[in-house]
């Protein structure tokens, strides 16, 4: 042989070698579209690949979770000036003469944390046990007023009703969170929180949660205030969390961001997920190879596949095709859940684009070393 075909065959066996190993081992975001697809149920793989659609959308698309129901909606406001058995009350008095039963003239006289008692009474020094509950605040006000003024002249009293454990909720998650007395205005859920001082997260994505012995509503912030039905009447006992939303989806693929997503709304599609994901990279994205990967309850499989005898959850991998002429359409409708990834595929000139780089540079590369053996 000679040695002009010698240098030819090393050459072309370095370029196969080259060629193999651009195409096996070249960086990339993740598996292809082939790939995918690969994994599917009628492959043997574990997950289902469904091409969205229509009938996809309506039959994935879940009853709005957030809001409160009928039961609390329906619950109307509370007496707020009956004072109720464990309330507990503040009691001042003024009194009109130098030595007072209960201070000098002029000062006023306060008792703190008077708590009504199961039997309904409070105690007040040298007005005895004075029944309490079932009366307004005004109205025990009079009581005490005539109980005193027998042994002090005119004296002046004031009754308010403090945070405790009667007409009563506790809040956290506010600007100042704590236990709060159920008053006139503060018997609606938006005018506690008002009273509490406000959310401390972004209203837009903020939730409302109440606890009311063993019933639990959800509410978003926004809807609290734009539906009257939404704004319920709270009850003692009532127990409030203001959380910001924490759901979170993964961006995988040939995106601008690759990283774990907070849902910016209470409710986002496909489309603004991409969108908020920096949208798909023009150099790498194929837009007929968007999946979104996620754990189907074995109601909404059934639903999907048209069965009924899925017991357990099972894996799906939603297709969007973006260059379908009605895809973008459907990928706004598609929502989005929590713990939901999507996941960008390469389009398939990528890996070529990657390897004819790869050969080109090994190419040059052989080029200089044969031209080094041959000299």
């Amino acid at each position: 042989m000679s040695r002009r075909s010698t240098t030819i065959a090393n050459k072309t066996a370095l370029f196969l070698l080259a060629f193999s190993i651009a195409a096996c081992g070249l960086p990339r975001t993740g598996p292809n579209k082939r790939e995918i697809f690969a994994g599917s149920v009628q492959k043997k793989g574990n997950a289902f690949i469904i091409s969205v659609n229509d009938r996809v959308i309506e039959a994935t698309k879940r009853a709005p979770t957030v809001g409160f129901d009928t039961k609390f909606q329906n619950a109307g406001r509370i007496g707020t000036d009956t004072i109720r058995r464990g309330d507990v009350l503040a009691l001042t008095v003024y009194e009109n003469v130098e030595e007072g039963l209960l201070g000098v003239a002029g000062v006023p006289s306060t008792l703190t944390e008077i708590q009504v008692d199961q039997a309904g009474y409070i105690f007040v020094p040298y007005a005895g046990r004075i029944k309490a509950a079932g009366n307004t605040p005004e109205a025990l006000r009079g009581v005490i007023t005539r109980k005193l003024d027998a042994q002090t002249p005119d004296p002046q009293v004031m009754v308010s009703r403090l945070p405790g454990d009667g007409a009563t909720i506790s809040i956290v998650g506010t600007a100042a969170a704590g236990v709060f007395s159920i008053q006139a205005s503060t018997a609606t859920l938006s005018s506690m929180i008002a009273k509490a001082g406000g959310v401390v997260s972004e209203p837009e994505n903020t939730r409302v949660t109440v606890i009311r012995g063993s019933q639990k509503g959800t509410v978003w912030l926004e809807d609290l205030y734009a539906s009257n039905k939404q704004d319920i009447a709270l009850r003692p006992g009532d127990r409030i969390l203001v959380k910001e939303d924490k759901r979170r989806f993964t961006a995988l693929g040939a995106t601008g961001r690759q990283s774990l997503v907070e849902f910016p709304a209470p409710e986002i599609s496909a489309i603004e997920a991409i969108a908020y994901m920096g949208g798909l990279n023009t150099n790498l994205a194929d837009p007929t190879g968007i999946f979104i990967f996620r754990d189907e309850s074995a109601e909404y499989a059934n639903r999907v596949l048209g069965r009924s005898d899925f017991v357990t959850s099972k894996r799906f991998a939603y297709v969007l095709n973006l260059t379908d002429p009605t895809g973008v359409f459907l990928g706004r409708d598609f929502e989005i859940r929590d713990g939901d990834t999507i996941y960008v595929t390469e389009a398939p000139y990528v890996q070529w684009t990657k390897t004819l780089s790869v050969l080109t540079g090994t190419a040059g590369a052989l080029s200089s070393l044969t031209d080094i053996a041959g000299g």
